[in-house]
């Protein structure tokens, strides 16, 4: 009883703290209003996306609130609220829709962690770039926890109109702000320039404090800029920047990455990996990761079996696939392993089924067979990437089966791929299940399959777009005539 009393007086307290509104059907057209930007989650208690979403939108909502101007975050129980939601077109959850002024004027698509939140909403908050008046706004703006992306312009210029119409499509991005001020002239030295401040947790002795922009007013050019070239030698990779790390190879060092718990601890790593990649600029790029937040990824490099460790544990990712590092983590070992994927002698990690020991008229293909049985067979296919779990994989099977037996002379190959269990190949882009893709034999490039599911309407699409033709279809998918064969 004493523990269940404590249980509800935590949850009671939790719920008092929170900076998440929730509004219900009574008080939702009233109080919307009063915001003049918040993002709105509709969702339902029992919804297990939703739960995984309450502690980011909770983190989120606390930082959101003194933002300038304040955000709010709302949320609305659609089991209980259903005339709310309703009105809004809930039919899914978590459903999360952007207010400015009480009146809906977006769906929300941006991520769902904390971190990301805050970035994407404090990017619709406001003008897209702050203009800083004097230096007191100026020192309050580069105080911030994020990078602090600043034109200095003594008048007007074509840099400038670049840089807002910059500003405009990256602010769920990056924080802009800019200013004419002579004393923040005088300060900064900078005049008709751009310049990226690097936040005070993350200065190091092996980079600059600051990146200034030395291209011309092209808006291209100052994204690029701005994406690769401000997050130093080894950044501070998080889900919400993931995107300023698509160049390969990259190498990303995974540890208890935190600058607000533990900055000391999360310096002495990362001073070490620092040290490593001041020898490799332009070959290869480096960052470090929370290992909590990227769980999923440490999985996928081949690292679970280390994830408890108490030193960092490092994978590759470069574009000939993903390597994670064997030995433990040193200045000296890490440096070996970047020379050594460098080089390519390196073995990339692969997660795969067993290749299977015999195939039906359903190919099944797996990461390790997927080269020698698609990329490389001198034929047409089909491949369905599919979870064991999916209903409509499920529906589908038996329809597969009876397409694969029907096509069994044909010289094209029907095949399934397990996308749960092995590494989905990179020239194939699935998000959902079941996801299909035709593979002509002649170009090897994938072709997202949008047909029928019926397996008259997978014939006609094959016999249409098949290289060489079926033998025993003409173009059109109808069945040709024994005289025709």
């Amino acid at each position: 009883m004493v523990i269940k009393l404590f249980v509800l007086f935590i949850s009671f307290t939790f719920a008092l703290s929170s900076d998440v509104l929730e509004y219900t059907d009574a008080n939702f057209d009233s109080k919307i209003g009063d915001h003049e930007i918040a993002l709105a989650e509709f969702y339902a208690p029992w919804c297990g996306h939703c739960k995984k979403l309450t502690p980011e939108y909770e983190r989120a909502a606390t930082k959101l609130k003194s933002n300038d101007p304040p955000v709010a975050l709302i949320k609305v129980d659609c089991t209980a609220e259903k005339a709310t939601c309703d009105k809004f077109g809930v039919s899914g959850f978590p459903t999360l829709k952007i207010f400015r002024n009480g009146q809906m004027t977006q769906d929300y698509d941006g991520p769902r962690e904390a971190e990301g939140i805050v970035k994407y909403m404090r990017g619709q908050a406001g003008p897209s770039a702050k203009e800083l008046k004097n230096l007191k706004d100026f020192e309050k703006f580069i105080e911030s926890e994020d990078a602090s992306v600043i034109g200095v312009f003594e008048g007007e210029s074509k840099l400038k109109d670049s840089f807002l119409k910059v500003a405009d499509t990256e602010r769920d991005r990056f924080r802009f702000g800019y200013t004419s001020n002579p004393e923040i002239i005088k300060k900064t030295g900078y005049s008709d320039d751009i310049v990226v401040y690097v936040p005070k947790k993350l200065h190091n002795k092996f980079d600059t404090n600051e990146f200034k922009y030395d291209g011309n007013y092209d808006t291209d050019k100052i994204k690029d800029f701005l994406i690769h070239e401000t997050t130093g030698l080894a950044g501070v990779r998080t889900q919400g920047n993931s995107f300023q790390y698509d160049r390969r190879p990259l190498f990303v060092v995974y540890y208890n990455v935190d600058y607000v718990k533990d900055p000391k601890g999360s310096n002495y790593w990362r001073n070490r990996v620092l040290k490593v990649a001041q020898d490799f600029k332009r070959k290869a790029y480096f960052a470090v990761s929370n290992k909590e937040e990227f769980a999923q990824e440490v999985e996928q490099n081949g690292l679970s079996d280390r994830k408890d460790s108490d030193k960092p544990i490092v994978a590759a990712q470069t574009k000939d696939g993903k390597f994670p590092m064997d030995k433990e983590f040193s200045i000296e070992n890490l440096k070996e392993f970047v020379e050594i994927v460098l080089s390519g002698k390196a073995e990339p990690y692969m997660k795969s089924e067993p290749v299977p020991t015999e195939q039906g008229d359903v190919k099944v293909a797996v990461a390790k067979n997927f080269k020698e049985l698609i990329t490389d067979a001198d034929q047409d296919a089909l491949i369905e990437f599919y979870a064991p779990w999916c209903g409509h994989c499920k529906s589908l099977a038996p329809k597969y089966e009876e397409l694969a037996t029907t096509l069994a002379k044909e010289d094209v190959i029907i095949a399934k791929f397990d996308a749960t269990a092995n590494d989905v190949p990179p020239q194939f882009e699935v998000r959902g299940f079941p996801t299909l893709f035709w593979l002509p034999k002649n170009t090897k490039v994938p072709v997202a399959y949008n047909g029928g599911r019926e397996v008259k309407e997978f014939i006609k699409y094959i016999a249409e777009h098949s290289t060489d033709g079926l033998k025993g279809y003409t173009r059109d998918g109808k069945k040709k005539k024994k005289s025709e064969l």
